[in-house]
């Protein structure tokens, strides 16, 4: 293959890059690179390996919604311990090509990637899917008041399952979130200025 050629076959964006790395299951110690972007904060290692020893009897054959998804780390750590099928989302041009060359990288034929803005995504969905999603991720920007309208349509919308899991992560300053009446905190915990909790939906 020519140098030409292989150039053509990373479509990596201009730009400074970061990494993460897969800490468990069939992809572990992979590391992957994606773009900086303002606002961007892939969930730490800990944090992850944490969140995941809260999931493990509830990833394996899980159907995964990731909104806000940035770098992806929660939807390919979740594929690689067993996940059923990941749909991330995000807004970002730069971001989607990321995933979407990570997911081609790791040979993942089991998610899809949609460059929206969440909200809106959300509101176009239909009410009667026949598979809703076991386990949702909730990492919005900090400071914009989106998760009480995005946990909303998650249930206006009919989108759980009837025990989906909801993590959510937060600033520490934000306090408790504003989450749906049968949404049952299950765990929490605090790393520096993060918070993250996750919920169990209760009919």
């Amino acid at each position: 293959m020519s140098r030409r050629n292989q150039r053509k076959s990373t479509p990596k964006a201009a730009g400074p890059e970061s990494e993460l790395r897969i800490i468990g299951g069939e992809w572990r110690s992979r590391k992957l690179s994606f773009p900086e972007s303002e606002g961007l904060r892939p969930t730490p290692d800990r944090v992850r390996e944490t969140l995941f020893n809260w999931l493990q009897a509830v990833t394996p054959t899980a159907r995964c919604l990731d909104l806000f998804s940035g770098s992806g780390a929660l939807s390919f750590e979740a594929l690689s311990r067993g996940a059923e099928q990941a749909t991330l989302i995000d807004a970002s041009p730069l971001v989607v090509r990321s995933l979407k060359y990570n997911l081609q990288a790791l040979k993942a034929q089991n998610a899809e990637v949609h460059e929206a803005d969440a909200l809106r995504w959300l509101e176009m969905q239909p009410t009667d899917l026949s598979q809703r999603f076991d386990l949702v991720f909730l990492d919005p920007p900090f400071r914009k008041g989106l998760l009480k309208p995005i946990a909303e349509l998650l249930e206006s919308r009919n989108l759980l399952a009837d025990d989906a899991y909801i993590y959510i992560e937060t600033e520490r300053e934000l306090g408790t979130p504003e989450v749906p009446a049968n949404w049952r905190l299950h765990r929490q915990k605090e790393a520096g200025q993060v918070s993250y909790r996750l919920y169990n939906r209760e009919l």
